[in-house]
């Protein structure tokens, strides 16, 4: 029992999910201020789980053969034989169709559709991408920054300039952390016939300089919520410190395009963003 749950938690990848979960409580405290409904906010998390789950699952079926191929994926459920594909798009199907449910039914139907939107993204245009273009880093970051945005509409009922910054600041800082992925693990990439850009880019000159350059214009969006009055002065200072020093990362990693420095863009990534998002809550302004 241990192993098939520990199967379900990689083929759902949990850590992923937890993270969407995140940024979707982010966008939802901001658009409630000081009055947050919990119940709502419990129904919108349980949507939220449910719909990013079965759209993880999803994807590990359609990219099983590539997966078997790289060393980091090919212990996951499907390709190492512990579970059929078959079972994973039952699983997949099964929890995308609860989430937007719980979404529609619990929430709000804008919550919902957006919610069927991110999964339709990632795994209909996202998952084949990654075989054709080095363009799928961008086109994946779209569905992976709609979360806040649903956090906000399940609160709100709506969308607005608040929304589309949460978008943009989630879109923007996954291009960095995903290009220093790709470069540490290019190789495995290669092995699994994905056109990432660091594969076509073996001098890395041009991932370089797209790491920096998003990471660079991640600093004055991060700050637009202060200028909407999302936030306050505490906000305002704190992301442009962590801006300058997450730019400052990738400035190195445009530099050297060593191991080194894309795992240092890396840690500073997974460091950045929960500490932006935490001096998001807590100096949030009322809604």
């Amino acid at each position: 029992m241990r192993h098939l749950i520990n199967d379900y938690m990689i083929l759902t990848k949990v850590r992923i999910t937890a993270l969407v979960l995140v940024t979707a409580a982010t966008g939802f405290l901001l658009a409630s201020g000081a009055g947050v409904d919990l119940p709502l906010l419990g129904w919108t998390l349980l949507g939220t789980g449910l719909a990013a789950s079965g759209a993880a699952a999803l994807n590990q079926v359609l990219e099983r053969e590539a997966d078997a191929r790289m060393r980091r994926t090919a212990g996951r459920p499907i390709p190492a034989g512990r579970m059929s594909a078959p079972h994973g798009l039952a699983v997949g199907v099964a929890l995308s169709l609860a989430g937007v449910g719980v979404l529609a039914a619990r929430v709000n139907l804008l919550t919902a559709a957006l919610a069927l939107v991110t999964v339709l993204l990632y795994v209909g245009v996202y998952t084949p991408l990654k075989r054709m273009t080095t363009l799928n880093t961008i086109v994946g970051a779209v569905p992976g920054a709609i979360p806040p945005v649903m956090g906000w509409t399940a609160a709100s009922g709506d969308l607005g300039a608040p929304a589309g910054v949460l978008f943009a600041i989630l879109f923007l800082w996954q291009l960095p952390h995903f290009l220093a992925i790709a470069w540490i693990f290019r190789d495995d990439y290669r092995r699994g016939g994905f056109p990432m850009l660091p594969v076509v880019d073996p001098e890395g000159r041009t991932t370089g300089h797209q790491v920096a350059l998003y990471s660079a214009a991640l600093v004055p969006v991060s700050l637009l919520p202060t200028f909407l009055g999302l936030t306050g002065p505490i906000y305002f200072f704190g992301a442009l410190v962590l801006g300058l020093g997450f730019l400052g990362f990738g400035l190195r990693m445009a530099r050297n395009r060593r191991g080194r420095e894309a795992r240092g863009v890396l840690l500073a990534s997974v460091t950045y963003l929960p500490l932006l998002l935490a001096l998001l809550v807590i100096d949030r302004g009322p809604a």
